[in-house]
C-alpha cells in the first residue's frame, strides 16, 4: 500500500478530491441564485441531462440508490420545476424522466459558475503543477472508470 506521509495514498486522494469538491461546491453557491440544490438532487439532474427520457429505476441503477429513494428525489424535483415525468408511449405503466428549461439553464449557470472559479484557481497554479494535473488526469478517469465497475 502506497503512504505519502501518514495517510494511504487511497485516503490522501479522497480527502484532496472531496476538500477540492467542498471548496468549489461553496464558492459557487455564492454565485448561484434560488434554493440551493442537495448533491443528489443535482447528480439526479446530470443523469436525466446525460440519458434524457431514463426510468426511476434506471436512474436509481445509474446513482446506485434504492428506486424509492430516487422517487422521492424525483417528486423533489418535479415540485421545485427542474424535471417532468412523461408516460412511455412504448409502455404507459412506465414513466420517462426529462429536464425542464429551468433545469437546463440552472445546469448551465452551475458548470459555468465551478469552470470560472477552477480556472482562475488553475491560472494560479504555476506551469509544473498545471502539467501535472493535466498528466494526472487519464489515470484519474481510467480509476473512475475501475470503481464504476466494482460491484
Amino acid at each position: 500500500m502506497t503512504r505519502i506521509g501518514d495517510l494511504t495514498l487511497a485516503e490522501q486522494l479522497m480527502r484532496t478530491v472531496l476538500g477540492l469538491r467542498r471548496v468549489v461546491r461553496r464558492r459557487v453557491r455564492t454565485e448561484m441564485s434560488g434554493p440551493p440544490l442537495r448533491g443528489a438532487q443535482a447528480e439526479l439532474l446530470r443523469v436525466v441531462e446525460e440519458q434524457p427520457g431514463i426510468g426511476v429505476a434506471a436512474a436509481a441503477r445509474e446513482l446506485h440508490l434504492a428506486g424509492n429513494s430516487v422517487s422521492t428525489l424525483v417528486n423533489q424535483l418535479i415540485d421545485a420545476h427542474m424535471l417532468r415525468r412523461e408516460v412511455d408511449p412504448l409502455d404507459r405503466r412506465a414513466a420517462r424522466l426529462e429536464l425542464t428549461e429551468e433545469a437546463r439553464q440552472r445546469l448551465d449557470t452551475w458548470r459555468r459558475a465551478r469552470t470560472g472559479v477552477v480556472s482562475g484557481a488553475l491560472d494560479a497554479l504555476s506551469e509544473e503543477d498545471t502539467r501535472a494535473i493535466t498528466d494526472a488526469l487519464p489515470a484519474l478517469e481510467k480509476l473512475m472508470a475501475i470503481l464504476k465497475e466494482q460491484p
